[in-house]
């Protein structure tokens, strides 16, 4: 028995590889500070775990429609409505398993065998191997030195095989926010090229002070009906483990997302949902306390990092940085510099070429700033 050839093409997760690493030598007594992963380090707010035990005491925790729940889904169109300011009707939105779900299922389903998709460099690594998994290929679009979009470029790549895009806004790995301006110039290539666009907005409300989160449903009717944004709990919520996101699509495509998870998966986890309809309608107050928290540690680290001799860009939402360190390379790979950078200082990072740059490293500040300080000085000690 044997694995077929597209499986085999399908990488693990270099992030989620480089996690369990640190946590192995956590395990075994190293003093490890992880800035690997994603997670916020904070609890879901009370409200949705309050309502995550209720759902679990009350003995009723059953199927659900495979597109969750109505009441969920209706309450999504709610909030992304007043979020975005686009009317959305229920039955264009889609509950899934996770935000990563929602995504790989509208890639499988928007995909035909060797079809294009634009990739704005650097990007979350996922998207590529969601893409080659379809039988699509990843076309990866170099962003300018500041890491903002380069037209020029993005325009260059668009060949008669070009048939859509993911846009991240605000980025992982950069944290760079587009701005409106930018969010019409390709929101303008797409409907020239008549290009769809999956834009992935699982940051969208961790953006802070200068900043400001577009989305390319809100600039006209006909860019909102060839786009499906995805989103979910993990981030605004730090509801990491209750894995639960959704999809805003036009309805054909909710439609066949819906199919896909009926025969696939299966309905999302009942809990999961009620926990998410507790805090999706009104936003409860440790949302803002989080993003206020962030950004404060943003404060800390850019700062920080410039002061050790790293360029970086401040990033505008999300809670990573990207400096550059091709001056400290020293004829290694990035990723044999962050491999020596955990054994000899016990710090985690991750390497650029994971997002498609190869000079920088990405620095995940969801975590206690005793801990990013502690990094700051670790760093330091390294580069020297």
């Amino acid at each position: 028995m044997q694995e077929n050839q597209r499986s085999r093409r399908l990488p693990g997760s270099a992030t989620l590889e480089l996690a369990a690493r640190a946590k192995a030598l956590a395990l075994a007594g190293r003093p490890v500070v992880s800035m690997a992963v994603g997670e916020p380090d904070f609890q879901a707010p009370a409200a949705a775990r309050k309502a995550a035990v209720e759902a679990i005491e009350s003995g009723q925790v059953r199927y659900t429609p495979a597109a969750g729940m109505p009441s969920l889904r209706a309450a999504i169109a709610r909030h992304v409505s007043a979020t975005r300011q686009i009317p959305v009707e229920p039955a264009q939105v889609v509950v899934g398993h996770s935000c990563k779900h929602v995504l790989s299922n509208a890639l499988l389903l928007l995909i035909e065998p060797g079809d294009e998709v634009l990739l704005f460099s650097p990007a979350w690594n996922s998207y590529e191997a969601q893409i080659e998994f379809a039988e699509g290929k990843a076309v990866w679009v170099p962003s300018l030195p500041n890491l903002r979009p380069d037209f020029e470029a993005i325009r260059a790549a668009i060949g008669p095989k070009t048939k859509g895009m993911v846009l991240n806004t605000p980025t992982n790995p950069t944290g760079c926010v587009w701005n409106r301006a930018e969010i019409e110039a390709i929101a303008a290539l797409a409907e020239e090229h008549d290009l769809w666009i999956v834009s992935d907005e699982i940051y969208r409300r961790l953006v802070y002070h200068g900043s400001e989160f577009h989305s390319p449903t809100s600039l006209s009717p006909s860019v909102a009906a060839r786009t499906v944004i995805v989103d979910g709990a993990s981030k605004t919520y730090a509801m990491t483990g209750y894995r639960i996101g959704f999809a805003v699509a036009p309805i054909p495509i909710a439609d066949a997302i819906e199919r896909m998870s009926s025969q696939m998966t299966g309905c999302p986890n009942y809990v999961s949902q009620v926990a998410l309809q507790a805090v999706i309608g009104t936003e409860p107050p440790e949302v803002e306390a989080m993003h206020a928290e962030f950004e404060a540690r943003r404060d800390v680290l850019i700062p920080g990092l410039r002061s050790i001799g790293l360029a970086v860009e401040e990033p505008g939402g999300a809670f990573y940085a990207f400096p550059s360190v091709r001056e400290h390379l020293q004829g290694r790979t990035v990723e044999e510099f962050c491999s020596a950078l955990l054994e000899e200082q016990s710090l985690a990072v991750v390497p650029g070429t994971t997002f498609g740059s190869p000079d920088h490293i990405r620095l995940s500040y969801a975590l206690a700033m005793a801990d990013i300080e502690s990094a700051l000085e670790r760093l330091g000690k390294f580069l020297k």
